[in-house]
């Protein structure tokens, strides 16, 4: 039985939450059980309960009653997987103190080093023996990205429509910025916003009658699939865009998605520009942009092999 444990609000971001349930889709698919244990968070667990997935809500502040052995016992669990960004020693400490496998994605926390397998897809810029951890995975082999990728991939030819996609929280409001600095050189955008989206005001001082706005769609990859280039943050998304040959502006939202956006642009699949308090206005003339290009390095670079390749590893571990 696999934990998945994660982290999802307005602040943090909906990232955790869209991961997971592309990685338990897998589990779905080999028959594995598993359940999510999630913050207290109303839009999360709304569309939880709407895929239909079991979780439990848990006190992530709650860091003396130990709460994990509890629900290890009660669920039975072998596999204990943090997708949290920064596990904390308590619970990483409890988790191990049942004699289970605990494995961490992309784990800057105090805990990470307690984990027997960290799966570092994104963690770029760093060196092995930088990530915490007894055994570490690092690279594009171990992203965890939607299924649905493989029915709309399209090599892009020129550019043509363009979408703002900030994440499902878009915490800082960017992209009305987005939207802003496109409108400025010429260029007019559709945008998708998240079930965690708070700046409806904002975004409807900047937008005209002729620009489409999503608030949340049934599916991301089909959506993208009409579209050329797409201004997004520096997290799972743009790695989603680029494995279905859809390239990238990136603006990163936190610090660490820096190193991921400075990353894709290296690949050829994005242009990096830069983080939200300093964009580099100058990356929204479009007009020296070879989409053609851009769009056949995306697809050569990201693939869609790392909720496979997690599988594989943590159920080796289990029967260890």
């Amino acid at each position: 039985m696999f934990a998945v444990c994660i982290e999802a609000s307005h602040l943090r971001g909906m990232g955790h939450l869209f991961r997971a349930l592309n990685l338990t889709a897998y589990f779905r698919q080999k028959n594995e059980p598993f359940v999510i244990f999630i913050n207290r968070d109303p839009a999360s667990v709304q569309i939880l309960e709407q895929e239909g997935l079991p979780y439990e809500i848990v006190d992530f502040s709650d860091e003396s009653s130990n709460w994990e052995a509890g629900l290890i016992h009660r669920y039975r669990i072998s596999v204990w997987l943090n997708d949290k960004f920064e596990s904390s020693r308590a619970l990483c400490t409890h988790v191990k103190q049942e004699n289970i496998v605990l494995a961490v994605i992309d784990d800057r926390g105090a805990g990470a080093e307690l984990a027997d397998l960290h799966f570092a897809g994104m963690m770029f810029g760093k060196r092995k023996d930088e990530i915490p951890g007894k055994h570490v995975y690092m690279g594009l082999d171990y992203n965890i990205l939607n299924p649905e990728i493989a029915k709309y991939v399209r090599k892009r030819q020129k550019l043509g429509k363009i979408i703002v996609t900030l994440g499902g929280s878009d915490t800082y409001g960017v992209t009305v910025e987005a939207v802003k600095l496109l409108k400025r050189h010429g260029y007019r955008a559709d945008v998708l916003t998240g079930a965690n989206f708070r700046h409806e005001k904002e975004l409807s001082e900047v937008i005209d009658e002729k620009d489409h706005v999503f608030h949340t769609v049934p599916s991301l990859m089909e959506t993208f699939h009409e579209y050329d280039l797409a201004v997004t943050g520096g997290g799972v998304t743009a790695l989603e865009a680029n494995a279905a040959g859809l390239p990238c502006v990136i603006i990163a939202n936190e610090l660490h998605e820096i190193a991921t956006g400075k990353y894709l642009e290296q690949t050829g699949g994005a242009v990096f520009a830069g983080y939200y308090k300093e964009i580099e206005e100058s990356c929204f003339d479009l007009s020296k942009l070879s989409v053609s290009h851009m769009s056949e390095c995306a697809l050569q670079h990201v693939n869609l092999r790392g909720s496979q390749n997690i599988y594989r590893i943590c159920k080796e571990w289990e029967t260890l």
